[in-house]
């Protein structure tokens, strides 16, 4: 099936709120323990504040993966300067599938005048480390032991992609 990649609507909720809870109940590629209410949605689509939004899906109308770019900070001096947050569905993995909403974001975020993306991950998330590095981001920081999951103690990484 080919994969269309539009803007999240409000129609996505219920859908990316389940690929969200699956990554946070079964891995530590989401930082909670426990499942976020559908309204959880609604606070992150708020967070884009008109920065670009992905909505990865196949022709049948199943969301495949989602991605998004927030402000780092709220001031106009950092508007240059986004956070991305992406998941793709487990059975969609390793398909290119995060390349492609990430070029994607990428050419979106250049438009708007987005020079630097910031992405926070956790230092357990091997996959999503590689997938960084492979595709441009340095890390830059590291939080020792800032988040306990599960009984497991773990850091946040933060790498950097100048666009």
């Amino acid at each position: 099936m080919d994969t269309e990649l539009v803007p999240l609507t409000p129609a996505d909720g219920r859908a990316v709120v389940a690929l969200f809870n699956h990554y946070a109940c079964h891995s530590f590629a989401a930082f909670p323990e426990d499942p976020l209410p559908e309204a959880f949605f609604d606070r992150l689509l708020e967070a884009t504040r008109g920065l670009p939004t992905i909505a990865a899906r196949e022709s049948d109308g199943r969301l495949r993966g989602f991605a998004m770019l927030r402000p780092h900070l709220p001031w106009p001096t950092s508007s240059h300067v986004a956070e991305i947050t992406y998941f793709v569905a487990p059975d969609s993995t390793g398909q290119g599938l995060g390349s492609k909403m990430l070029a994607d974001l990428e050419t979106r975020a250049k438009a708007q005048g987005i020079r630097t993306i910031l992405a926070s991950i956790a230092s357990l998330n091997e996959m999503s480390l590689a997938f960084h590095r492979k595709h441009g981001f340095e890390e830059v920081g590291r939080f020792r032991n800032v988040v306990i999951k599960r009984g497991t103690p773990f850091d946040t990484i933060w790498m950097q992609k100048d666009l």
